[in-house]
């Protein structure tokens, strides 16, 4: 339920070519890096406590609710500087788990396709905590180029390589709360930053019009100030309804046009196919995925 623009739409292998020069470029990042309690400005502190998720993959959220066999599919255009083109994203809830740090996450699986075809496949895991804030613990996204699987360089899980787990939805998203750290990996250089930007507003997409729409601003301040920020939309009791770009060469315009409800039969087919994606991931990314315990069904 979360698209993020990767700036990769060119072709994956800019993207090998950037992880085979990442140490020699590592002084540098490492330099241009903020402090863990200034990430995303002053008051934006990830305080993590494993204690605080008693209920953990019960995700209510009214903002991002997260329930099992729920299928969100989103479709547009991204402009990157080869051009623009047609893009469309899968958003399934799975009905499986995956314990991080000894919480037990619940397994997103995203399919991102541009002009037909896949370009990732990635399983993410998000937790909600006590409070009712929504926790985003990590990401494996399989990048394919012309239909071949490449690999999965961008593959982070907290509590690893300095990885931290961030919120992914405030409980109560206020107008003047600080900035908050929605993940953060360093190895990787990701880091994405949320500030609520607008409240009630109203939206129209291909599924219907919705009232009470919240709309956070999302950026990475490890990017060049004129690299742009993405703005997303979420309905009360829906989640994700629109995605919105603003300045940067690189942009991403999406609706939300389908929501469906999975049988069981479709949902057990999905958790199997999850699953493979999280047993490949034990091959793809052996320094990383590998050192996370496997995904299960249920709870």
């Amino acid at each position: 339920m979360f698209p993020r623009f990767r700036r990769s739409t060119a072709g994956t292998s800019a993207l090998l070519l950037l992880a085979a020069t990442l140490s020699v470029a590592s002084a540098a990042t490492a330099a241009a890096t903020p402090a863990p309690d200034e990430l995303c400005g002053p008051g934006s502190a990830i305080h993590y406590n494993a204690s605080d998720f008693t209920q953990p993959t019960k995700i209510s959220n009214k903002w991002l609710p997260l329930k099992p066999g729920m299928q969100y599919t989103t479709t547009g255009t991204v402009t990157s500087e080869d051009g623009v083109h047609a893009h469309s994203v899968v958003h399934t809830v799975t009905g499986l788990s995956k314990v991080i740090d000894g919480v037990t996450t619940r397994v997103l699986w995203d399919r991102d396709y541009q002009d037909g075809q896949l370009q990732e496949s990635e399983l993410a895991f998000f937790a909600q905590s006590r409070q009712g804030a929504v926790w985003l613990f990590g990401e494996y996204p399989e990048e394919y180029e012309n239909g071949t699987l490449v690999g999965a360089p961008s593959t982070f899980i907290h509590g690893l390589a300095k990885a931290q787990a961030g919120t992914a939805m405030p409980a109560r998203p206020s107008l003047t709360a600080p900035d908050h750290v929605q993940a953060y990996a360093p190895k990787v250089d990701f880091l994405d930053c949320g500030s609520v930007f607008q409240k009630h507003q109203r939206v129209c997409v291909p599924t219907g019009c919705y009232d009470d729409v919240l709309v956070i601003d999302e950026y990475n301040p490890l990017e060049p100030p004129d690299a742009g920020h993405q703005r997303k939309f979420y309905s009360a009791g829906t989640g994700l309804v629109k995605v919105t770009a603003v300045g940067g060469p690189d942009q991403e315009f999406m609706d939300l046009v389908s929501i469906r409800t999975l049988t069981a039969a479709q949902l057990d087919q999905v958790n199997a196919q999850a699953l493979e994606i999280d047993a490949r991931g034990y091959k793809v990314s052996r320094s990383v995925y590998a050192k996370t315990a496997p995904a299960t069904v249920g709870p």
